[in-house]
């Protein structure tokens, strides 16, 4: 089990809560430290990811780059696949690491920086890429949504698309919820638009969470919406506490786990 704090700290503790090993990285940790092939994999905000030893957390490898001068301020942090570490970036990049050496298998653009002002420019992944083993997808602020074959980084299909939070995927279908608060389908295969459902529009989602035959998706006012995967129709709206559902839900076996930002745990279930 490990935990990482804003201090940069990486805390690793047995299964009975006793603490293993610390060690530091170079700034604050706003994503969850993941666990894959005997290491543990840390990004930090100044956007380096760093690869620790599970058993003792001496560092084995370490993955930096260049930011643009105005990002997102982002929670975002990676996606593993199998010997694969898929991150997004500032400036639109998505990078596949090897596991094992962190070297790079490949760069893409999953969007372009456009307009005149830096802050014109910001086209961030901000969000977890999401896989099925074949294609890998992923979506920018201010920039697009786009799948590539996983063994080399082609492009697949693209579509202009803008999200923070992110997006989900299906045996069917991608799914994106935009900052405008609609929630798009797109066929995974070819990107065409499946459905959209724009009535939750400046709600600010959450991450879409494929729960059975739904799209699950929190916002600003603690509201989850359980939205039909088939046509996008809403099934479900369930009020929390009030305050923010910023993190994407969980599934869990009887139902789906959300955080709010008042500190309340919600198990919900539809009948």
């Amino acid at each position: 089990m490990v935990a990482g704090t804003q201090k940069g700290e990486v805390l690793a503790y047995d299964f009975n809560g006793q603490p293993v090993w610390q060690a530091r990285v170079t700034s604050e940790i706003l994503s969850p430290p993941q666990i894959a092939g005997g290491l543990v994999l840390v990004r930090s905000g100044d956007g380096r990811i760093f690869a620790l030893d599970a058993k003792d957390g001496k560092r084995k490898w370490l993955y930096q780059r260049a930011t643009p001068a105005l990002t997102v301020r982002s929670f975002g942090g990676m996606m593993i696949d199998k010997n694969g570490v898929f991150a997004g970036f500032g400036g639109g990049k998505l990078v596949a690491l090897d596991i094992e050496s962190g070297n790079v298998g490949w760069e893409v653009s999953v969007a372009l920086p456009r307009g005149v002002s830096e802050l014109e420019r910001i086209a961030d992944v901000t969000s977890n890429a999401v896989t099925d083993g074949r294609v890998v997808c992923a979506v920018a602020f201010q920039g697009r949504v786009a799948c590539f074959e996983i063994q080399n980084g082609n492009v697949v299909w693209a579509r202009d698309l803008s999200s923070i939070a992110g997006l989900a995927m299906d045996a069917r279908n991608v799914y994106v919820a935009d900052v405008n608060g609609a929630v798009h389908a797109m066929d995974k295969t070819t990107g065409a638009y499946v459905w959209k459902q724009d009535k939750l529009t400046h709600r600010q989602l959450s991450t879409p969470l494929i729960y059975r035959g739904y799209v699950v998706v929190g916002d600003l006012q603690g509201y989850v919406h359980f939205i039909s995967r088939e046509d996008g129709a809403f099934a479900a709206r369930i009020a929390t506490d009030g305050s923010p559902i910023r993190a994407q839900p969980q599934a869990l076996t009887d139902g789906v786990l959300v955080q709010t930002k008042n500190g309340g745990l919600f198990v919900l279930g539809l009948n």
